[in-house]
């Protein structure tokens, strides 16, 4: 985590009081694992970019129960400085209100406020990053329709259209930072520009790969980056361009 440390919540509730964007004065003050709840999802968004999960929230502030989580966060809600979305698994989002008790700038809660807004991209497949692999068709393997990864729209660095991931089978893009198990997020194109890395189909043979594209007049050249492996050259004829990497995520262990 960063070595941020938000403010006392009494703290920030006479800042609130002074600027007449607090709490009623009814209310009780939020109990310690409140607090604790509350600091821990800003800190998170601070290093992640996206607000963490209900099983991360309870496993850092020593909660076991799912159940003590969703009611801690409920009554966060209730108070005015949380906002959920149900039907995503991070659907969680500080209000301003919030986030001027942490003292942030009033001219970035906007923008800080869309950052942390999340967006499913369908997980279509798999890709190859080797050998070319056969898949009968010009189309990635469909997975489960319930498959799908989950970021926040400032990790995207065109969060318009329509995205896809796939994840990466192989070792032949090591040197591009993109390792087997990885996924890459893929926005659909038909073009390419040199030494962009893209997905593609090869017709002879019904095969997909992913790599770096090179048009070399009568032939594309589909480099690896891997200097244990050979470029492919082939046909510019038998070369179908599905799509470009935009993003990689690193799976770890």
């Amino acid at each position: 985590m960063s070595d941020f440390c938000a403010p006392d919540y009494q703290t920030a509730l006479v800042r609130y009081r002074s600027k007449g964007l607090g709490l009623m004065k009814t209310q009780k003050p939020l109990s310690k694992r409140q607090q604790s709840i509350l600091d821990y999802i800003w800190d998170y968004i601070q290093d992640s970019g996206r607000p963490p999960t209900i099983r991360e929230i309870g496993a850092a502030v020593k909660i076991s129960s799912t159940s003590v989580v969703n009611y801690n966060l409920t009554k966060l809600k209730e108070r005015g400085l949380l906002e959920r979305d149900a039907e995503v698994s991070r659907g969680l989002r500080l209000t301003e209100r919030a986030m001027e008790a942490y003292d942030t700038v009033s001219s970035t809660i906007a923008s800080v406020v869309e950052s942390v807004r999340m967006v499913k991209v369908p997980l279509l497949g798999n890709i190859v990053a080797g050998e070319p692999i056969e898949v009968g068709n010009s189309d990635f393997s469909t997975f489960d329709e319930d498959d799908a990864i989950e970021l926040s729209v400032n990790m995207l660095p065109d969060a318009k259209g329509n995205l896809y991931a796939l994840k990466v089978s192989g070792d032949s893009m090591i040197d591009a930072m993109v390792n087997d198990g990885d996924i890459v997020i893929m926005r659909p194109q038909a073009t390419a520009r040199n030494g962009e890395m893209v997905a593609v189909w090869l017709s002879p043979g019904d095969t997909t790969t992913l790599k770096h594209f090179y048009h070399e007049g009568s032939r594309i050249r589909l480099q690896p980056a891997n200097p244990t492996m050979e470029p492919i050259y082939v046909d510019p004829a038998e070369v179908t361009v599905q799509g470009k990497v935009m993003m990689v995520l690193r799976q770890t262990a």
